[in-house]
């Protein structure tokens, strides 16, 4: 039997959440949260703990631009032998690091959301 991975919250997918449980309870809409809570531990963690693959290489979207592309190169030199990775669950796009065995829940969006703001995930404060 494969090793299972260990998935860990950081202080940003937390914020994240908190961020998300704020709109649903102002939109009236607080059993979602609930919800995304129950299918995180429910669902998305155990996943990710039996196939820390399951989400697509962050790093291997096209690029369009000398921009993006050194931005992205600027994030594989911070991520060393890491893999990020994002997945479409629910409503949400998550993005993840993966370094060996330990996993970072990084980010949490709703899919309609545009970008993941990479400078305050990697700031040291």
């Amino acid at each position: 039997m494969a090793r299972k991975a260990i998935v860990k919250l950081t202080a940003n997918f937390e914020r994240n959440l908190e961020a998300i449980e704020v709109f649903l309870v102002k939109v009236d809409a607080a059993q979602a949260y609930d919800r995304l809570l129950d299918e995180l531990s429910d669902t998305l963690i155990p996943n990710l703990e039996h196939f820390p693959a399951l989400g697509r290489s962050f790093l291997e979207r096209p690029v369009c631009s000398v921009e993006v592309a050194n931005a992205l190169a600027r994030l594989q030199s911070k991520l060393h032998d890491g893999e990020l990775r994002e997945y479409l669950f629910a409503d949400y796009l998550v993005l993840y690091a993966q370094f060996g065995d330990v996993i970072y829940l990084l980010s949490i969006k709703h899919h309609r959301e545009l970008s993941f703001d990479f400078q305050s995930l990697w700031s040291r404060n």
